[in-house]
């Protein structure tokens, strides 16, 4: 049971906190002039690569599994927030060079 909570738990996170920050990123890009449209598939995977480091991280210590828990190590998070912020800064350079 702690399992299906933990599930829909992360499912929810995901969602909701992807809803959001999706939302705010497609109107920064807006106010940029970068369509969200063509471009905007990057910003979400970052926000989804960003959400998965918070999860590993904080957020797995606070809910309902008992499992082993382990944060990333530090050059994965490393790794993956260098990367979503890459991918966060590729729609302004492909949308001025195209």
């Amino acid at each position: 049971m702690r399992i299906l909570l933990e599930l829909i738990r992360i499912l929810l996170i995901f969602g909701i906190a992807g809803a959001f920050c999706s939302s705010v990123l497609a109107n920064v890009y807006q106010n940029f002039g970068i369509s969200y449209n063509q471009y905007g598939y990057l910003g979400s995977v970052a926000i989804l690569i960003l959400l998965f480091v918070l999860y590993r991280n904080k957020l797995q210590f606070s809910g309902w599994y008992k499992g082993k828990k382990e944060k990333l190590p530090k050059r994965v998070t490393r790794a993956l927030f260098i990367f979503s912020i890459v991918l966060l800064s590729l729609p302004p350079l492909l949308q001025f060079t195209s």
